[in-house]
């Protein structure tokens, strides 16, 4: 028989001995712990928003309490006002004008040009130019030769007519003689009627002949006559255009631009505004660059028409003739139209908005006013005030623009104007 291991009896079998109060508590197996619940995205933004409320909430909560602080600042009086008193009204500068001779004038810009301009060119078939006799700025006489053209074919045509002329009052003179002693034998009956009647129209045919050949003799002497290019009338050479050798041509342009007697004047434009203050005979000054002394004249001529597009009218200005009063310069020109007295306030204290041009002024209870008023002219003094001021106000001249009407103000210093 197989030999079987012996059980050792001194080792106890831990399987059958049972302790007492050690019973094995029945097994449990231990489950993983389970992980929270994840939200979804949109409650994911709801978290997100209310952070944001909640930062939005303080920042205002911060911005009322900075605003009451301000507020706070504001209202706590100024240092060295005495408690319960508001700020001081603002400082403002017035000037009472007063009233002051002033003279009116208007004042517009030309061009100096001669009084009657007159554009001499050839006349008639015209014809290549052989001679030029003047110059520019040279005094003509009326019918005195300014150029000749080419006339050896016309002094020509002149002779062959001279000839013909003679020629024809040669044969009238014979037609007529022979006609007379027709008439002188017709008693006797020598000559028939019909020789006596073709005499007589002989006569009558040459006597014809001899006015046609002197037609034609006076045409061509005219022909030959206008070859020399002569002075309209005594004046002033303004322009020349002729150069020998060159072809004039009938109505072609001008070779000589004459200003009749020498006159000159002033052609300037005035606004339509100013015109109404203007009249023909007032007394004028007309300035020219570089010449500090004016030039005396008077308004010859006032436009009839204003122009639709630049609102301006025509004046001309009479002027003496003088050597610096060259056609073409740039002038100046002022009229006086009026001499009166009015307020004159510095341009600082006249301002201007939608409703028109107004000041302020400072009344009797140290309030602002609002004064509309209407601007004459321009001084190196100020601004002449036509309507609105009587003088004796207290005008503001500064800072004008930051005040309201109604407000009060008080006065840093007071100016008084020429009385």
């Amino acid at each position: 028989m197989g030999a079987q291991p012996d059980e050792d009896p001194g080792q106890p079998d831990d399987s059958r001995i049972k302790w007492i109060h050690r019973e094995t508590p029945p097994y449990e197996p231990v489950a993983p712990a389970a992980e929270p619940p994840r939200g979804s995205a949109l409650d994911y933004l709801r978290d997100r928003r209310g952070r944001w409320i909640v930062a939005g909430v303080a920042a205002l909560l911060l911005f009322a309490v900075a605003a009451i602080l301000w507020s706070t600042r504001s209202s706590s009086p100024v240092p060295g006002t005495p408690a319960g008193q508001s700020e001081p009204p603002p400082l403002v500068s017035v000037a009472v004008p007063g009233l002051r001779p002033v003279t009116s004038r208007v004042t517009f810009t030309g061009t100096i040009a001669a009084r009657h301009d007159m554009p001499i060119s050839a006349e008639g078939e015209g014809g290549r130019i052989v001679a030029v006799l003047v110059d520019i700025g040279d005094r003509v006489k009326r019918g005195q030769v300014l150029a000749r053209l080419d006339s050896s074919v016309l002094r020509e045509q002149v002779k062959r007519l001279e000839a013909s002329l003679e020629e024809a009052r040669a044969q009238a003179a014979l037609s007529a003689a022979e006609y007379e002693r027709a008439q002188g034998v017709e008693a006797a009956g020598a000559l028939s009627k019909e020789e006596i009647a073709r005499r007589r129209a002989a006569s009558l045919t040459d006597e014809a002949r001899v006015r046609v050949a002197e037609a034609q003799l006076a045409e061509a002497r005219a022909r030959l006559w206008k070859t020399d290019i002569r002075a309209p009338d005594d004046g002033v050479v303004l322009t020349r255009n002729a150069e020998v050798g060159q072809m004039a041509v009938a109505g072609g342009e001008p070779l000589f631009r004459l200003a009749r007697g020498g006159e000159v004047e002033m052609r300037g434009q005035v606004a339509e505004r100013d015109l109404a203050a203007l009249a023909v005979g007032q007394p004028a000054h007309v300035y020219l660059t570089g010449i500090a002394e004016p030039f005396e004249g008077s308004v010859r001529l006032l436009g009839a028409v204003i122009d639709p597009v630049t609102r301006l009218g025509e004046i001309r200005i009479a002027l003496s003739p003088h050597p610096a009063l060259r056609p073409g310069a740039f002038a100046r020109g002022q009229v006086v139209v009026n001499r009166a007295e009015r307020p004159v306030l510095p341009q600082t204290a006249v301002l201007s908005d939608a409703k028109g041009t107004y000041v302020y002024i400072v009344n009797g209870e140290e309030k602002v006013e609002r004064v509309t008023v209407r601007v004459e002219s321009t001084i190196p003094e100020g601004i002449v005030i036509a309507e609105g001021l009587t003088g004796s106000e207290r005008v503001v001249t500064t800072a004008g623009g930051f005040l309201r009407p109604g407000e009060r103000v008080q006065v840093l210093e007071q100016e008084t104007g020429a009385s």
